[in-house]
């Protein structure tokens, strides 16, 4: 499917920022690079390339949603803080690939494995405010 100029432009801007970030920081983050689009067309934007399996969403404990870059292959650590995305740079799940395609007859094209937590500052941040 092609998409649009206005998600295009989202597209590339969680591209050059590699991060999660808000549909409000989005649109700001947009403003600011003088590419005026509204907040309403920000968020139909992210649900398009949502539904086309481009970016993905994950919501915050303090219920904020913040998107990023859907990985192809990719493994990742995500902090349920401050959204920081760390890359996994090794993959234990190679030979899983080739037994779940050889047993059920599927072709995987590619697959995600994520953890979720608190990054080293946020672990940090959370332990210095506990001891207050």
């Amino acid at each position: 499917m092609k998409l649009t100029r206005s998600q295009q432009k989202v597209l590339e801007l969680l591209q050059q920022l590699n991060k999660a970030i808000s549909a409000q920081d989005i649109y700001s983050q947009l403003r600011q690079r003088e590419q005026n689009m509204g907040l309403a067309t920000v968020y139909r934007s992210l649900e398009v390339l949502k539904t086309q399996s481009l970016i993905k969403g994950m919501n915050l404990p303090n219920g904020e949603a913040v998107y990023s870059l859907m990985p192809s292959d990719r493994h990742h650590l995500n902090c349920l803080n401050c959204g920081a995305l760390i890359q996994i740079d090794s993959c234990p799940l190679h030979n899983l690939n080739t037994s779940l395609e050889q047993s059920y007859n599927f072709k995987i094209q590619y697959h995600t494995l994520e953890f979720f937590g608190l990054c080293g500052q946020c672990e940090l941040n959370q332990s210095t405010s506990n001891q207050n």
